[in-house]
């Protein structure tokens, strides 16, 4: 896989920043909307109707739960702890476990097409190299390794002196593919962590599963803006993105298409059903 200054100096990227959007398509913009947006952005893109694209999303006071903590044993009482505190709870359609997003933390996805030649490494790969490139003026310390105590481990959890800040999942859709992270840029991320390790002890209490969760120690969360001492806001963030990206590649400055209406409206109702239960 070629490293990102590669791949985005032939490409065409549009750039959608979904921050502060209050609608989408007459939706409002809450975390089920952006899964379902990312979904059809990514059949317009692997069908070549759309450039890839780059979108910025960010959402207050949600969590977004992976399909396994859904089967949590108690998970009733764990999302009554987090309704008690003001979350909304919603499950997602791409890899992982619980992640707490807020006003203080960046999503941002990376839609490409697959047309099978970008492997899930290859996805993940692209999007690692993309924040150490972003960042390398700061630190050359971003490593990419499972953080054992954080929430939502995995092989590539984003890091500095074992620290996480970042987590990186995938959503394949036919000949696209949305690899998608969230950036703690500020805010309290030991809070966040707090949050999530008393949901899973509420969710899972004394009981036996199949599936290993995690033991959520709040100590190896971090923010970017701790770990490289300088404090960025969320637009901030956003535009050192788009000046990279347009240092890189030609942006196109296009909204999103008339195609990825009736694909997102069906994926919403996909979302909506698939959370009936936790409602």
């Amino acid at each position: 896989m070629k490293n990102i200054n590669q791949f985005l100096s032939k490409t065409s990227i549009r750039f959608l920043d979904h921050s502060n959007k209050i609608t989408i398509f007459k939706e409002s913009n809450n975390a089920l909307t952006s899964f379902a947006i990312d979904d059809a952005i990514a059949t317009t893109v692997g069908k070549n109707l759309a450039p890839p694209t780059v979108r910025m999303w960010v959402h207050d006071q949600t969590v977004v739960l992976g399909i396994p903590d859904s089967r949590l044993p108690y998970i009733e009482v764990g999302i009554n702890y987090l309704q008690k505190q003001g979350y909304n709870i919603i499950i997602r359609n791409s890899g992982g476990l619980a992640v707490l997003i807020d006003k203080n933390v960046l999503n941002m996805s990376f839609i490409l097409p697959n047309n099978n030649k970008l492997s899930i490494y290859d996805g993940y790969d692209l999007m690692y190299h993309f924040i150490q490139e972003l960042f390398k003026e700061f630190t050359t310390e971003i490593k990419a390794y499972e953080i054992n105590g954080s929430y939502c481990p995995g092989d590539y959890d984003l890091s500095i002196h074992g620290i996480k800040f970042a987590g990186i999942s995938q959503r394949r859709v036919r000949n696209g593919v949305a690899v998608q992270i969230y950036l703690d840029v500020g805010g309290n991320s030991k809070e966040r962590a707090s949050i999530i390790k008393k949901f899973y002890e509420l969710s899972k209490q004394d009981s036996e599963t199949k599936y290993t969760y995690p033991h959520v120690n709040p100590n190896v969360m971090g923010t970017i803006s701790d770990l490289l001492q300088t404090k960025f806001t969320i637009q901030q963030v956003i535009n050192r993105i788009r000046r990279f990206i347009q240092a890189r590649s030609e942006i196109v400055d296009l909204s999103l298409l008339h195609e990825e209406e009736p694909i997102f409206k069906k994926r919403l109702q996909q979302m909506n059903k698939r959370n009936e239960k936790i409602k």
